[in-house]
């Protein structure tokens, strides 16, 4: 251990309460920074997984057209100024050759077409509307994993029973429906058609677990009265999900149909999210500083206090660099021992809270360990230290002895 060392060593242990409460800054500092920003990153977890377990990464469809406006002629003033939608099957012509065309782009991973039907569940007496959604079962389990979220039943028998349908607990729940039942469906067409329950399963979405059902993709064409072309979706997923914007644009360009990104799709959700990191990272990073502030403040205390110590040192041959390695050395060794405390806290915080269980649509408190939080909150608090401590220490490089001893 050099001089500048020992003499930092020297400064730490004589000012114990002081340099108690700057570790004890920068360890709550650090500890918040790290939970808050790993809680951050396991409601985004949370979220995004409620929303890939009922969609896909891209969706793929005919979109609305609208009555454009009807004039006599180029100049003329429009006659029809009042757009409104215009009544169009909304089929995707040849979908075997669209998702032909999607299956060779090198980000697509699945591609399954999908047909959905707003019908009435009826039991009886009861009755309550939602959607049933016709799939290719291995297809849209490979995509949604439809089979993790299974509570009852075997979701492959979807495969083998025409007149199988796998419902949501929510309809199971309100309907009184148990595996093994018949259920009847009554579409917007008009057409009553008798299922027999084969599955209930669950995504912690109440609202999805309420309305929706899956049934084989010949059923609800023939629900909606259409033929085995029919479909109304073709839904994909991508290698990474971060990119399905640009992919969407790139799959419109090439198909002629409207391709719509999940977050675009979702985009309420996505302000949300967005308005909550922004929260989390400035109250976060506000605490780090304000650590920093401590640490500043207790060194430059500590080169008052020390002016006469500092422009002995420097009378006896001390250059000011050695000032500056002697304060800065004790601002980073007190952020070293904020940075372990820091580190410890925040993990017993989430092991502690990785425990509890919040119920509703989260389950478990959505947070865990995230090694990249942890290392950005290491280094953003060794910064911060670094600094706090490197400005009193250029006040103290700056000293003039001749003019300290004098006085």
């Amino acid at each position: 251990m050099n001089i500048n060392s020992v003499i930092a060593k020297t400064y730490i242990v004589s000012n114990k309460k002081l340099t108690a409460v700057a570790v004890l800054g920068v360890v709550l500092g650090m500890s918040i920074y790290i939970f808050m920003n790993s809680m951050m990153v396991g409601f985004d977890k949370s979220s995004y997984a409620s929303i890939f377990k009922t969609t896909s990464h891209i969706r793929v469809y005919k979109d609305d057209e609208i009555s454009k406006p009807l004039a006599l002629g180029q100049s003329a003033t429009p006659i029809i100024i009042n757009p409104k939608v215009v009544p169009v099957n909304n089929t995707i012509i040849n979908p075997n050759l669209v998702i032909e065309t999607i299956l060779k782009q090198p980000e697509v991973t699945v591609v399954t077409p999908q047909v959905n039907s707003n019908v009435f569940y009826n039991n009886g007496k009861s009755q309550i509307s939602g959607i049933a959604v016709g799939i290719k079962p291995d297809e849209a389990n490979l995509m949604y994993n439809i089979k993790s979220f299974m509570v009852e039943g075997n979701f492959e028998l979807l495969k083998s029973n025409p007149n199988g349908i796998v419902i949501g607990s929510g309809i199971a729940a309100k309907m009184n429906l148990a595996v093994n039942d018949n259920l009847s469906l009554t579409s917007s067409k008009g057409v009553n058609r008798t299922f027999k329950v084969i599955g209930i399963f669950k995504t912690n979405n109440s609202n999805t677990d309420k309305t929706k059902s899956y049934i084989n993709i010949s059923a609800s064409q023939q629900l909606l009265k259409e033929g085995t072309s029919y479909i109304t979706d073709i839904n994909v997923n991508i290698t990474d999900p971060e990119n399905a914007e640009a992919v969407a644009q790139k799959l419109e360009a090439l198909c002629g149909y409207k391709a719509e990104g999940w977050k675009q799709a979702n985009e309420t959700l996505m302000a949300a999210n967005k308005m909550r990191k922004m929260i989390i990272t400035f109250v976060s990073l506000t605490i780090l500083l304000v650590a920093g502030f401590g640490i500043y403040n207790i060194l430059n205390m500590t080169v008052s206090q020390k002016i006469n110590d500092i422009a002995i040192l420097k009378a006896m041959g001390f250059k000011g660099k050695d000032v500056i390695r002697i304060f800065v050395t004790q601002a980073v060794s007190i952020g070293v021992m904020g940075v372990i405390g820091g580190v410890t806290l925040a993990t017993i915080l989430i092991t502690l809270l990785k425990r509890v269980y919040v119920g509703g649509d989260i389950g478990y408190f959505p947070i865990d360990y995230e090694t990249k939080k942890f290392v950005q909150g290491i280094v953003i608090g060794l910064i911060i230290t670094f600094f706090a401590g490197y400005i009193p220490a250029k006040k103290a490089a700056n000293v003039d002895p001749v003019d300290i001893l004098r006085k």
